[in-house]
């Protein structure tokens, strides 16, 4: 990660902004030295520092990586969409790259999730769809969750949904947060974690 230094945080800040054509608000930084001069001479501070365009840029670049190491020819775009990155892939066989119910396409996403969380130490949350498949599934689920929850609005009893990925499950939980008489929860581990519908007399 970059490093970027000044008399003081402010300096060093301005410094790391500028360079990377920012914000200083748009900045998160973790200060590497901190030296206090003598009657305020000699001060110095020096700070790692990175903004959203370096996490996409790290995105694309790892895919590429990876891309390029397989022979495979895919088109990269990544952008910043409310508080996770989108990354859109398109390659001349997608269906590769879905796999399996989508299975290959989210490990994908996992795998690119985690790279990006180690480099930056922080939570990284992405987003991975190959020409349009997620919003297509999206719509699918959102149409058998709507299902079923009007399902447990009538009949009282709880249900639940097929195992899906976080960001599905996200999906979901927002699509139905207004719905009244209905609660959503996440349940069980891993490969099998699931949305479960319950109703709920206190909320309307």
């Amino acid at each position: 990660m970059e490093k970027y230094s000044g008399k003081n945080l402010n300096e060093a800040l301005a410094a790391a902004a500028a360079a990377k054509g920012c914000r200083v608000d748009e900045l998160t930084y973790t200060t590497t030295e901190e030296k206090q001069g003598l009657f305020g001479f000699g001060s110095r501070v020096e700070i790692e520092a990175y903004c959203d365009n370096d996490i996409r840029d790290f995105i694309v670049d790892y895919l590429k990586k990876y891309f390029d190491g397989i022979h495979m020819n895919v088109e990269i775009d990544c952008y910043k969409e409310d508080y996770y990155f989108k990354i859109c892939l398109d390659a001349d066989n997608n269906a590769i790259l879905i796999g399996k119910n989508g299975q290959t396409l989210t490990d994908i996403n996992t795998v690119v999730k985690a790279a990006a969380s180690g480099m930056f130490k922080k939570r990284v949350m992405t987003v991975t769809d190959i020409n349009g498949y997620k919003e297509d599934k999206y719509a699918k689920e959102r149409a058998a969750a709507l299902r079923a929850a009007k399902s447990v609005q009538r009949t009282k009893i709880k249900a639940s949904l097929d195992p899906m990925p976080n960001d599905e499950r996200k999906v979901i939980h927002s699509y139905l947060a207004n719905m009244p008489n209905i609660r959503t929860e996440s349940e069980g581990d891993g490969k099998n974690r699931h949305i479960t519908i319950i109703y709920d007399e206190n909320k309307h």
